[in-house]
């Protein structure tokens, strides 16, 4: 029984829960995160794309199953390795599904409806648009983009436009990102045809993949460095609090270009990371590379220290 429940977690992939903490955007750059009802509406908005996207992995772990017993790490997935029955993921998925949109309806229509557009997403990208080359790519992006602005929903926030862009470009870094390190994991391996774990990878040559990837890591930056530039101060940050009449321009500075640095090196981390075959899952490479996973905690403590801190 215990193996079993371990099997059944490890299928809804906690781990790529990470990605969800993208609704937590809105918030942070708001200056509301200490705002109570907004933070709880975003925590249950939180919890219910999880269960969406473990609804999501379950349904497409039963029709990979196949594909993944081809794969060298795959074929140890819970399903591929027959640990968990099909019927049981079956089941499991419907009522994670049952659950998130429970959850999604009490949070308003709009959350409601972004959330119905991100599980059709979804399961459309289990069943046919994975197999289909640039399609793929675009719609891990839209998946990894609609957690933002569900965000919005949720609490009714909303963010910049430039800043919105770069969310946009980091998503669709992360994507090719995702198929460049599985390219390059795959050809590492002479047993192992890429049409036979992933039939899109036959289309992506390393050429254009390598010319996606520097093109998305150039736009990211760019459009990350434009809001930090343009951003104005949300909040009257507790450190000047007392000290406006003694240094009154100082919350008006560009602080928030100082978190450009903690982007630049995690663009260029996650770059190597890519081409030694390492980027394939994001979220597992954030847990477990030490130097990206400090970048990353750094450049969220440097954005709370400007916000909440300075006022930037």
């Amino acid at each position: 029984m215990g193996q079993l429940l371990y099997a059944i977690i490890k299928a809804a992939r906690p781990r790529q829960w990470l990605k969800n903490l993208a609704l937590f955007t809105v918030l942070l750059f708001s200056g509301q995160f200490f705002y109570l009802p907004a933070f709880t509406a975003t925590a249950w908005a939180f919890i219910a794309f999880c269960l969406l996207s473990s609804s999501n992995y379950l349904f497409n772990d039963i029709l990979d199953a196949p594909r993944d017993r081809k794969h060298p790490f795959k074929k140890f997935r819970p399903i591929a390795s027959r640990k968990v029955p099909v019927w049981l993921a079956f089941s499991l998925a419907f009522i994670f599904l049952l659950g998130g949109m429970a959850i999604s309806f009490t949070l308003g229509r709009s959350f409601f409806i972004l959330s119905v557009v991100f599980i059709l997403i979804q399961y459309s990208y289990s069943l046919i648009l994975k197999h289909v080359s640039v399609v793929d790519i675009l719609t891990i992006t839209t998946a990894y983009f609609l957690r933002v602005y569900a965000g919005e929903a949720a609490t009714g926030y909303h963010i910049s436009i430039w800043l919105a862009m770069a969310a946009l470009s980091l998503a669709l870094f992360l994507a090719i990102g995702k198929r460049r390190a599985e390219l390059t994991l795959l050809q590492s391996y002479n047993e192992v045809v890429p049409k036979d774990t992933r039939a899109s990878l036959t289309h992506y040559s390393e050429k254009l993949l390598d010319t996606y990837t520097a093109m998305f890591a150039n736009s990211t930056f760019i459009t990350y460095s434009y809001f930090t530039f343009l951003a104005r101060p949300v909040t009257e940050g507790f450190f000047f609090r007392n000290y406006m009449d003694f240094a009154p321009e100082l919350p008006e500075r560009k602080w928030m270009m100082i978190t450009i640095p903690f982007v630049l090196f995690g663009i260029m981390r996650y770059m190597q990371l890519i081409y030694e075959g390492k980027g394939e899952s994001p979220e597992q490479i954030l847990t477990s590379d030490f130097p990206l996973l400090s970048t990353v905690i750094l450049w969220v403590a440097s954005v709370f220290v400007v916000v909440y801190g300075i006022g930037g």
